[in-house]
């Protein structure tokens, strides 16, 4: 028989149990999403001068559901404002269940409070600018979040406090 990429020669797997590390997304959905437009229609007139003063708050949270399984929450929140008055405002609570399997323990915790929002995030992107384009304005697409960057500053202000990340 000719050398064979199968060791058993048919097609099947080996008898060895396959290790290689996996993530999967297993449901992705909307937890809770508010937009606000509190001075419709007076704050979708041209307004003059600069443009608005656009603030947005980024956080993950975690909550193990299975020896497997995790629900990881990324929370966007924001608003537009000039000067005082609020142009509109947003909070999307975006949540997956993902499986992580053959992860090092170690590994577990950065997986799943960076690569996990990583995976959501593009999606959370589109429900926002979608929001505030539905609530008359201009699409909001926010800029790439660094995630391992969050993740670092989380981690070292829970050290200062004696903690651990959320998760």
């Amino acid at each position: 028989m000719a050398d064979s990429p199968f060791p058993n020669g048919n097609g099947g797997a080996s008898a060895q149990p396959d290790l290689t590390p996996t993530l999967n997304a297993l449901a992705q959905y909307a937890k809770d999403l508010s937009f606000e437009n509190p001075n419709a229609p007076r704050s979708l007139q041209p307004q003059q001068g600069q443009g608005p003063q656009i603030n947005i708050q980024v956080n993950v949270n975690a909550r193990q559901m299975a020896d497997s399984d995790f629900e990881v929450d990324l929370r966007l929140e924001g608003d537009a404002k000039i000067g005082a008055e609020v142009l509109f405002a947003f909070e999307l609570t975006y949540s997956g269940i993902f499986r992580l399997q053959n992860i090092p323990q170690d590994q577990i915790h950065p997986a799943v409070m960076i690569e996990c929002p990583r995976l959501l995030f593009p999606f959370a992107r589109q429900i926002v600018a979608d929001a505030v384009r539905n609530g008359g304005f201009p699409p909001l697409y926010i800029d790439p979040i660094d995630f391992v960057g969050l993740y670092r500053q989380k981690a070292a202000e829970a050290q200062m406090q004696g903690g651990q990340p959320n998760a």
